[in-house]
């Protein structure tokens, strides 16, 4: 006999945890090639850089604060600024704390609903009322209760675990976008600085090559007082030397736009914040950029779209749940009576329970559409998780192309620029030796100005191609570092 109620304990206990309805979750599969189309530069290239130093075991991944790679101080003090200050990154944090806040809200649904509702009331019917007999009722009524309700919903097919499960999902979907936020604040800064300081080093040569020009002006206008030089050998130097004027005004212009960029990244009003000038002499470094199938696991925006797609196919499981009945459990129990004396008494006690099975027969189609709206929005998550995941391939071997072909472009443009200034020095020195016309010396000085400033862009374009490159990789981000919510 002690059988049954054990059989019948099990049976219970399994049909109140219920059964789980809907597919089950499986990461979709991403396009993956073994190695990368580019290959990074390779390590002896850097060596001309002052900075540079043979990589350490430690040295094969990127870290967090991945900026100190370009070993620059002012750098490394602007970016943690990013983290404590940026309005936009707050906004994002202040999102994943909604969504955080979400959990809970649908882990409630797994216990039950206690509340109390007390009511008192009084009512008085007409004595002319149909039926009311005046000589032995009466037309006046109290009513005082103070009950305690009981709520719960039997999670049969898994609805509300399915929604506490999509919730946890959003809130690391949403945790993933705070980080691809940051990382991409932090990239932007970088790019910024860099770019500053290539205009630094852009202004310094043109406030040099100034100071050239006015000598050289100074010179014509004397052999020109001397009759020495013709009148529009003045006028060609007095040309040269105002386009240089107004180049360099330019180029204070662009630097002060990228030092207004920064301050607002680092959430400050322009006009509070000042960064130094400092002329730009670095190199590129050797950045390790691992395998594809890698990339996977450190990029944030990637982890945010697989993480909404686990997301969408737990919604799947809700829409499905939605076919099968709903059994709820209800009860109440406490005190009713029509005088506050007797309310608290044994007699004035009372209680009600009993169990609610619902099923909806017919509605439609209602419940068939939304399970369809919830496969397309899985299959559409799933082309935006591979969709994101091969983006992420390109813009990888897109960085590693540039810095290749800029690496080449960086050693051609710097003997094209020693070969022009050896030019230009020739051609002023057959000038004063009256040998050549001024025009000459104009043109070597454009040519020696233009790569000289092309060796600048270079050197800006390649420290833009390895900040964008370690975005690209995630700057050292991994998938476990996803909050286990």
């Amino acid at each position: 006999m002690t059988r049954y109620p054990i059989a019948l304990y099990s049976l219970a206990a399994v049909f109140l945890s219920g059964c789980m309805v809907g597919p089950k979750y499986v990461k979709p599969t991403v396009p993956l090639a073994p190695s990368y189309k580019e290959t990074a530069p390779p390590a002896d290239s850097f060596k001309e850089d002052p900075n540079w130093h043979p990589a350490q075991p430690a040295d094969t991944a990127l870290r967090g604060d991945w900026w100190t790679i370009f070993g620059d101080p002012q750098l490394n003090e602007l970016e943690p600024k990013v983290a404590a200050a940026n309005q936009d990154l707050k906004a994002a944090e202040a999102r994943f704390r909604q969504a955080r806040a979400l959990i809970q809200y649908s882990r409630s649904g797994l216990a039950p609903t206690i509340g109390v509702s007390p009511a008192v009331g009084g009512e008085r019917a007409s004595a002319n009322r149909p039926y009311f007999n005046k000589a032995n009722g009466s037309n006046s009524l109290a009513d005082l209760q103070l009950p305690l309700d009981f709520n719960y919903e039997i999670d049969l097919w898994g609805r509300i675990r399915h929604g506490v499960s999509a919730a946890r999902e959003q809130a690391q979907a949403s945790a993933a976008d705070v980080q691809t936020a940051l990382l991409s604040l932090q990239a932007e800064l970088a790019i910024d600085y860099f770019e500053a300081r290539s205009a630094d080093a852009d202004e310094k040569l043109l406030k040099d090559t100034v100071k050239d020009y006015e000598e050289a002006y100074r010179i014509t206008t004397n052999r020109f007082q001397g009759g020495v030089a013709p009148q529009s050998d003045v006028d060609q130097a007095r040309t040269q030397l105002e386009a240089a004027r107004v180049e360099a005004s330019d180029v204070t212009l662009r630097r002060a736009q990228y030092e207004h960029a920064i301050a607002v990244l680092l959430g400050q009003a322009p006009a509070t914040f000042t960064l130094g000038e400092a002329p730009l002499h670095a190199r590129p470094p050797a950045i390790p950029v691992g395998l594809p199938s890698e990339l996977l696991e450190r990029r944030p925006d990637i982890a945010a779209a697989e993480r909404r797609v686990a997301e969408a196919n737990d919604r799947v499981g809700i829409a499905r749940a939605a076919f099968f009945p709903t059994l709820s459990l209800g009860a109440s129990v406490g005190y009713e009576s029509t005088a506050l004396t007797s309310l608290i008494s044994r007699s004035s006690f009372l209680w009600a329970v009993g169990p609610t099975l619902s099923q909806t027969l017919f509605d439609a189609g209602r419940r068939r559409s939304v399970s369809e709206q919830a496969l397309a929005a899985y299959d559409e998550t799933v082309a935006n998780y591979r969709q994101t995941s091969l983006s992420a391939f390109q813009q990888v071997e897109d960085n590693l192309a540039a810095l290749r072909v800029l690496r080449l472009e960086a050693q051609h443009q710097r003997q094209a620029t020693l070969s022009a200034q050896a030019a230009q020095q020739i051609f002023n020195n057959r000038y004063v030796g009256g040998i050549d016309t001024y025009l000459q010396v104009v043109t070597a000085q454009t040519t020696a100005l233009n790569n000289e400033r092309n060796d600048i862009d270079i050197m800006r374009r390649q420290m833009d191609a390895s900040v964008l490159l370690i975005k690209a990789l995630g700057g050292g981000w991994n998938v476990a570092n996803l909050p286990r919510l």
